[in-house]
């Protein structure tokens, strides 16, 4: 039997618990379906309380947030973590503040997603998220870098699929009313040229699947957990 060293793995979590919930189950999964047997994932997970940074967020504080990140960051690399994990798509707004505060490797959620995107051989990509995400260089660049064109929702749908997030799905409700809203979103941007779809926020692949949708999807949190995969494993 060969030695299944996994590289220690740092998760910064709880934004929203619920989609941390995913991240855990989706990585132990896959790395139970690679080594087999017993197996589950080597993971620190620092999971912080979301209610100030919800509310920093909104204020558009991001210098705090990325002090809080950074503080999470090297108590992760304190406790042994070899690499990092942001688990979730806004809060890569502050990557850099977490990337200078320690000298771990960060596993980026949009150039994963990018990536994930370019083996598909699409190039143009709706982008559904948060306000910060949808309309923010932080997310988007990593796509127009990669090639890709990026298409959002207009402004009044954009507000309703952030609400949405906010209020119901990191709240843990799951209405059948704001799935077909997503939905009827995502045949507007398919009928404006897109080949895909990014579920750009780590809480919308709880209400919106493949079956939902006319066009290709891509789940960051299942794209993201993949790639923290890899660095488990040593995959790179």
């Amino acid at each position: 039997m060969p030695n299944h060293h996994q590289n220690t793995l740092g998760i910064i979590g709880g934004m929203s618990w619920e989609s941390t919930q995913s991240y855990y189950r989706l990585i132990n999964e896959e790395v139970k379906a690679e080594l087999g047997g017993l197996h589950s994932a080597d993971l620190l997970i620092h999971s912080v309380d979301f209610a100030p940074i919800g509310a920093l967020q909104a204020q558009g504080a991001w210098d705090e947030l990325g002090n809080i990140m950074a503080s999470s960051s090297t108590r992760l690399q304190a406790a042994g973590a070899k690499g990092l994990l942001i688990a979730t798509n806004t809060m890569h707004k502050v990557a850099d503040d977490v990337q200078e505060a320690t000298d771990l490797p960060i596993i980026h959620i949009a150039e994963a997603t990018a990536n994930a995107i370019k083996e598909q051989n699409l190039t143009k990509i709706a982008l559904l998220g948060t306000q910060f995400t949808m309309t923010q260089d932080f997310y988007k660049q990593h796509l127009m870098d990669a090639g890709l064109q990026v298409l959002i929702p207009e402004e009044e749908a954009r507000a309703e699929v952030h609400r949405i997030i906010y209020e119901e799905l990191c709240q843990g409700q799951i209405k059948d009313s704001s799935r077909h809203y997503y939905v009827d979103v995502i045949k507007a941007l398919a009928e404006q040229g897109a080949e895909g779809v990014i579920l750009g926020c780590t809480e919308i692949g709880l209400l919106i699947t493949q079956a939902d949708s006319p066009i290709p999807v891509f789940d960051t949190t299942a794209i993201h957990a993949k790639a923290a995969v890899a660095f488990l494993l040593n995959k790179d």
